[in-house]
């Protein structure tokens, strides 16, 4: 993930570092330090680590919602300094407003448009993530699988150049997680754009990313960058699947150890 010409690199961390001041007695916390980083257009990219590591502040951090931080930070060769229509993000949480239905909620940013073009891109993402007929259905209504993709869509909709998702399936059930693994990376597939996700598993990590990004404990550094050159979809009992899944876990497991002797 190195940048050779023009537009071959999306994102560029270079010395990335996010100190968090003391507060009401509480030493300071180096939550990232000297993370250096390139993510290439369309690239799908994970980032898993302990907790902690600083996984989530440097994705925060892409999408703009931290904004204080030494090093640099660039997006399309400009620094990232704010929140914008060219970022989107998707929380463990949907974070869906229960007093709008499916349609309200996916269509909120877009009320500056004519309102038919607001109907055609509400409609373009409903179906984009299966929600078709859910249209007025409301957030209470829904799934916690089917509450996620509204989020996806209305993450979506705006028609970013990045989507950003910390922990987006964390709160499903296993058998849900598969499912929707499989629905991101249709999406990621059919609208090609660059994708950034922070997760604890693994495994998951590996069936959807291009290339998996592995965090040390905190303070949070850039421990290993692990390529995955296999055909989709993949095949989790695929030797070479799981004999990347073994070094990761393997790596993972050492980090865990460090982050606790840290804590102590």
């Amino acid at each position: 993930m190195t940048a050779t010409a023009t537009r071959t690199v999306d994102v560029e961390a270079r010395d990335l570092t996010k100190i968090f001041a003391a507060r009401h007695g509480t030493a300071r916390v180096t939550a990232l330090e000297n993370v250096n980083l390139d993510i290439r257009p369309g690239e799908f990219v994970s980032i898993v680590g302990t907790s902690g590591c600083g996984k989530t502040t440097l994705l925060r951090i892409m999408a703009g919602l931290e904004t204080e931080f030494h090093g640099s930070l660039t997006f399309d060769g400009l620094r990232i300094d704010g929140p914008g229509p060219d970022k989107g993000v998707v929380f463990q949480d949907h974070r869906l407003l229960p007093w709008l239905t499916v349609e309200e909620n996916i269509g909120f940013g877009l009320l500056d448009l004519p309102k038919a073009e607001q109907r055609e891109r509400i409609q373009k993402y409903l179906r984009l993530v299966g929600l078709h007929g859910f249209e007025r259905a409301w957030p209470a209504q829904l799934s916690g699988g089917m509450a996620q993709r509204a989020a996806i869509a209305r993450a979506l909709v705006n028609k970013p150049r990045i989507l950003l998702l910390d922990e987006p399936l964390g709160a499903l059930d296993a058998l849900t997680r598969i499912y929707m693994q499989r629905e991101l990376e249709k999406i990621w597939i059919e609208e090609k754009i660059t994708m950034v996700m922070v997760t604890h598993d693994v495994e998951e990590a590996l069936y959807l990313s291009d290339t998996v990004v592995l965090m040390s404990a905190r303070p949070g550094r850039i421990k290993k960058i692990t390529p995955v050159h296999l055909a989709r979809p993949r095949d989790r009992e695929n030797p070479v699947f799981q004999n990347l899944k073994k070094e990761l876990l393997a790596e993972f497991e050492l980090q865990t150890k460090s982050q606790f002797s840290y804590e102590i």
